[in-house]
């Protein structure tokens, strides 16, 4: 979030941060009650993070000197004690990262529940910890979060500020992964209050030895019960499928069409566990979880795609001179329209039923239909993985090719946020998310197939 400059004379309410005339004891704007503010800890959460070396002056002219990491974790590695503005690390281009990431970034916990296997192909990617809810010590010894609202406030095991009451953000929304070649990010958006998407990223290898790249992407349907429950199972599902038919030998098409039925099996066991069907709001039409289902793979100079519903895959040439391509065709109401020649594709879309699914993942949806496609691209490029939530604000294939920065191939992670950010700054309406996959094109197999 924005950091707000206030006038020393005029502090800032906890709550809004609305300006406070001296004397005040509630909030003009908010009604806070400022009796209720505690005193500003001694330690500045907002800054410090770290805990000061033992014996060091406290004067403004004594030198720094960082404690020694005198804790190891499981791999009998020193624990750090920098903080992580001292280590920017590089990104996945191999360039140093910026001194300070923008402040607008919502990160989740380093261990989701989206960790996958060997805790690299997460459905859920871990993202740096966001520093305005480091742990601080407590007088007891114990640890807990601070506020992201009043940062003054400890926050309660069910995610609520003592002080303020603000709800704390979590962990699914902001999520990111790098893994290799492949990126992912993920954000919940400006108007939705939770992130019902999810994503799986992974390398794994073929027979032959040479390599295969996968990204799954998943969109929780609203309207159902569960959507995030059934996104998550469903990315999950189909990542462990393809990690385990790849290395077999099984040809990545069929493997990506049972990958899809893996998916679809694990969200209709959803709607089987009991005494879990209902939303907290029982006023709420019941009906199964149910999701949609991207994804691609790169693998023996084929990029193959499958999909169920409406979320899709572009692909963008490294050379911008050759047209980019959508890959996929939606399951959806005005997909329907244009194809029965009843509407174009402007009047389609611009139509309030037009993103209307036929066709889904969920205990209730229709026979299933998984559809695949196989490529075999005669130059590098980047496959562009993602929900309506990007194409939104990016619909035709060379809107998507200009919003996507000209070294994402080279930087995957960097261009996947560049693109949930074009998402975000269009009006982020719904959840975001999107996977960079480049493909490379060895210089002996050059060629259409």
């Amino acid at each position: 979030m924005s950091q707000i400059h206030q006038r020393a004379s005029l502090p800032g309410c906890p709550s809004c941060e609305e300006p406070l005339e001296p004397g005040d004891l509630f909030c003009g704007a908010c009604g806070y009650d400022l009796s209720a503010v505690p005193a500003p800890p001694g330690d500045r959460p907002t800054v410090a993070i770290t805990v000061p070396a033992q014996g060091v002056a406290t004067g403004a002219a004594a030198p720094v000197e960082w404690p020694a990491a005198s804790e190891t974790d499981s791999s009998d590695l020193p624990a750090p004690t920098h903080r992580p503005a001292d280590l920017p690390g590089v990104d996945s281009g191999g360039r140093p990262l910026a001194a300070s990431a923008p402040a607008a970034v919502r990160h989740d916990e380093p261990d989701g529940p989206g960790a996958g296997r060997d805790g690299a192909e997460a459905g859920f990617g871990p993202a740096a910890p966001d520093p305005r809810t480091a742990e601080h010590a407590t007088a007891g010894g114990t640890s807990a979060k601070v506020c992201v609202a009043c940062r003054s406030g400890h926050v309660d095991p069910d995610g609520y500020c003592e002080n303020c009451g603000h709800a704390q953000p979590r962990e699914r929304d902001h999520m990111e992964q790098e893994l290799g070649s492949v990126a992912a990010v993920s954000d919940r958006g400006l108007r939705h209050h939770r992130n019902e998407d999810a994503f799986a990223v992974s390398c794994t290898g073929l027979p032959d030895g040479s390599p295969a790249v996968v990204a799954i992407v998943c969109d929780g349907v609203s309207s159902a019960s569960r959507p995030d429950e059934a996104s998550a199972a469903a990315a999950s599902a189909a990542n462990e499928a393809l990690l385990e038919s790849l290395p077999r030998g099984t040809h990545p098409q069929q493997a990506m069409h049972e990958a899809i039925l893996a998916a679809s099996e694990a969200v209709n066991a959803l709607a089987q566990e009991p005494g879990q069907a209902l939303e907290h709001d029982q006023h709420r039409h019941q009906n199964a979880p149910a999701c949609t289902l991207v994804g691609a793979i790169a693998a023996g100079g084929l990029l193959i795609v499958g999909w169920v519903g409406d979320s899709r895959v572009y692909w963008v040439p490294e050379d911008r001179a050759h047209p980019p391509a959508r890959l996929t065709e939606d399951d959806s109401w005005a997909a329907q329209m244009v194809a029965t020649g009843l509407m174009n594709e402007a009047e389609a879309y611009a139509d309030e039923r037009a993103h209307a699914i036929t066709g889904w993942l969920g205990a209730d949806a229709y026979e299933l239909e998984p559809h695949t496609a196989s490529f075999k691209p005669d130059r590098p490029g980047l496959v562009v993985v993602c929900t309506d939530g990007l194409w939104n604000y990016a619909e035709a294939a060379a809107e998507m090719a200009a919003a996507l920065p000209r070294d994402a191939r080279e930087r995957p992670l960097h261009g996947a946020r560049v693109l949930v950010g074009h998402a975000l700054d269009g009006g982020g309406h719904d959840n975001v998310t999107v996977a960079l996959l480049p493909f490379a094109v060895a210089p002996a197999g050059a060629g259409s197939a």
